[in-house]
């Protein structure tokens, strides 16, 4: 099976020692994205609407390199810092979407990189 490393300017470099996603045969494996907007490097965290946006959008750029999109996502994890923002998280996420929603889990966590409120992975398949 090959093993090809899926890089994009359109999302921002990765922080530590990982890829942005690893294609191998069919199945993209997208690591954790958070809202740093890969044009300035700067987070966009206005408030957690905008965060989860700047997300979706990394995650669609790195789809988008590897010649995907949404409708090919099969699973997802969200790691949020607070179960109250769920609701509009979910609101964001869900407007990504055609139909077909992918299987996911959310759970809240203690903390995140650069204690951001917002971390979205993703498994895509061709």
């Amino acid at each position: 099976m090959s093993k090809t490393i899926i890089k994009t300017t359109l999302a921002p470099d990765p922080i530590g020692p990982y890829n942005q996603a690893v294609l191998a045969g069919d199945m993209l494996y997208i690591s954790g994205q958070i809202c740093i907007d890969p044009a300035t490097g700067e987070l966009k965290k206005k408030d957690i609407q905008e965060e989860t946006h700047q997300v979706m959008h990394n995650l669609k750029a790195i789809l988008s390199e590897a010649g995907m999109n949404f409708s090919n996502v099969i699973k997802t994890s969200i790691f949020i810092m607070d179960m109250h923002q769920f609701v509009a998280i979910n609101e964001v996420y869900g407007k990504y979407f055609e139909s077909d929603f992918p299987a996911r889990e959310t759970v809240q966590v203690s903390a995140l990189p650069k204690f951001v409120n917002v971390e979205i992975s993703m498994i895509a398949m061709k």
